[in-house]
C-alpha cells in the first residue's frame, strides 16, 4: 500500500478524481472529459498511475497541470461583484421580483412575470450550447438602465439576444416595426441592434442581433430583414450549428472581457 487515497469531487460541473497523501495533499488529478492525468510531483509518477489504474476509462494523457490561458488568469483576478458570468437567465427579473413583488391580487398579470419566463426559457437553451464551445452571459448591465437579456460568444460569434414574451400570440415583423397579437407595432428591432451595437463597441468585436420570441403561435416576417435574425424560442439552439468565425482562444478571451462588468461601463 502507497498510503494515496482517490477522492472524487466536481469542479465547474465536471468530475474529478484526486490523489491525496495521507496528510490530505493532492498530488494529482484525473479529469476525465479531458483524458488526462495533471502530476504535481513527476517522482510520485509511478504511484499515480497505480493507484488511478482502476478508474481509469481508457488512454490518458499524463503530465504537469497546463499553464493558464491569458482569460483563465483574467477570471482569477476578477472580483466576485464585477463577474457577470454567475448571472442566471433574467437575474434583473428575479431580484427586481424579490424586492417588489407586487401586491398578491393584481387585474393584470405582473409584466415582469411574463418577461421572466421568457428570458429564463431563452437563457437556459443558450446554456445548454455550453457543450458545444460556447458562453452564455445574462442580464448585462448597461448605463442608464437598460440591459443585454443574453450575450451568446462560441464559434459561430457573438450574438446579444433580446425577448418577447409572445405566449399563444401572432408576431409580425416589418423592419422595424414588431407587432404582437392585435396590440400596436413597436420599434423593436431598433432596440435590438442598439444593443448589439453597443456590445460591438465595448468588446470591439462584431456583435449580431437577435430578437428571440417566446411561446409565438405564429412568427410572420414580411421581408428580409436587415443584419437581426429573428427566432421562435425553440431555434435558438440553431446558432450552435453556426461555426467557422471564431477560434476556441478567441471566444474565451471575449468571453473574459465580456464577463468583466467594468466592460459595460462606458457603452
Amino acid at each position: 500500500m502507497n498510503g494515496l487515497r482517490v477522492i472524487p469531487a466536481w469542479r465547474h460541473g465536471q468530475e474529478r478524481l484526486y490523489v491525496s497523501r495521507a496528510d490530505g495533499r493532492n498530488i494529482a488529478w484525473y479529469d476525465r472529459e479531458a483524458a488526462r492525468i495533471n502530476l504535481l510531483s513527476e517522482e510520485e509518477r509511478e504511484e499515480v498511475l497505480r493507484t488511478l489504474g482502476p478508474f481509469l476509462t481508457g488512454p490518458v494523457t499524463v503530465g504537469p497541470p497546463p499553464v493558464p490561458t491569458p482569460a483563465e488568469l483574467a477570471r482569477l483576478t476578477l472580483h466576485p461583484d464585477d463577474d457577470l458570468a454567475p448571472n442566471r437567465p433574467a437575474e434583473a427579473l428575479i431580484v427586481s421580483l424579490d424586492r417588489d413583488p407586487g401586491p398578491p391580487h393584481r387585474l393584470r398579470p405582473d409584466p415582469r412575470r411574463r418577461a421572466l419566463a421568457a428570458e429564463q426559457a431563452v437563457g437556459e437553451a443558450l446554456d445548454r450550447l455550453d457543450g458545444a464551445g460556447w458562453h452564455a452571459l445574462h442580464s448585462i448591465p448597461l448605463p442608464g438602465g437598460d440591459r443585454i437579456h443574453h450575450l451568446a460568444i462560441g464559434p459561430g460569434g457573438l450574438f446579444a439576444v433580446h425577448t418577447l414574451y409572445a405566449r399563444k400570440q401572432r408576431v409580425t415583423v416589418a423592419d422595424p416595426m414588431v407587432t404582437l397579437g392585435r396590440r400596436d407595432p413597436q420599434r423593436l428591432l431598433r432596440r435590438v441592434r442598439a444593443d448589439a451595437d453597443r456590445a460591438s463597441y465595448a468588446l470591439t468585436a462584431e456583435v449580431h442581433p437577435v430578437l428571440a420570441v417566446y411561446a409565438a403561435t405564429e412568427v410572420a416576417v414580411t421581408a428580409p430583414l436587415r443584419e437581426v435574425r429573428v427566432l421562435k424560442d425553440t431555434e435558438v439552439d440553431g446558432l450552435s450549428r453556426t461555426g467557422g468565425v471564431l477560434k476556441p482562444a478567441d471566444v474565451e478571451a471575449l468571453h473574459a472581457m465580456a464577463r468583466d462588468r467594468g466592460t459595460w461601463t462606458r457603452v
